[in-house]
């Protein structure tokens, strides 16, 4: 049996969860609410304030998916309870990222701002910066896989480069550094 699948996914205080037709689960909390539909042929109970899944045969196929749909539903209640938050630091001279509701306007060292629509469930906050600190972009959703594409889409417009480490990296990201040119000795 899978180790994943077999584990219950426990509801905290204020969660709930409810099974609609058609096989699709819908977690509901503080912080949202998620729908997934789960594949038909894995058995979803609602019990005891618990999340269970089985499924019918040992095939593959399904041991995969065991695993997968129970790895979603845990992702949803601790989602919609607590948040997932990726936190992105700036490193550059004049590298700044500026929040006005849902657009955030990048200053990168282009010639132009790069600026980015974000999702409605997607909420973004800059930490004030002290005086030589990086700036901060913190990222928050009930939806794990969302805010880790938008976070990734950030990136992707300036990856940090090896040099000299300038760029958008995560916070906490060990970047591989190269040395640079030597003097060539005559």
């Amino acid at each position: 049996m899978s180790r994943i699948g077999k584990l219950p996914v426990s509801l905290p205080t204020g969660v709930s969860a409810e099974l609609l037709d058609g096989n699709v689960l819908k977690v509901k909390g503080p912080h949202g609410e998620m729908i997934q539909k789960i594949d038909p042929d894995i058995t979803v109970t609602i019990e005891d304030n618990q999340i269970k899944f089985a499924r019918p045969t040992d095939q593959p196929r399904h041991r995969s998916m065991h695993g997968l749909y129970r790895a979603l539903a845990h992702n949803m209640v601790v989602g919609v309870h607590e948040q997932f938050s990726i936190t992105q630091e700036l490193v550059g001279v004049g590298y700044r990222v500026a929040v006005q509701g849902q657009m955030l306007s990048f200053s990168l060292g282009f010639s132009h701002e790069v600026q980015l629509l974000l999702p409605k469930e997607i909420t973004a906050e800059v930490p004030d910066v002290r005086k030589g600190e990086n700036p901060r972009l913190i990222l928050k959703s009930c939806d794990k896989q969302l805010v880790g594409q938008v976070a990734a889409k950030i990136r992707s417009f300036r990856k940090p480069e090896p040099y000299k480490g300038k760029g958008i990296k995560f916070a906490g990201e060990q970047l591989r550094r190269k040395a640079g040119k030597t003097a060539a000795a005559k």
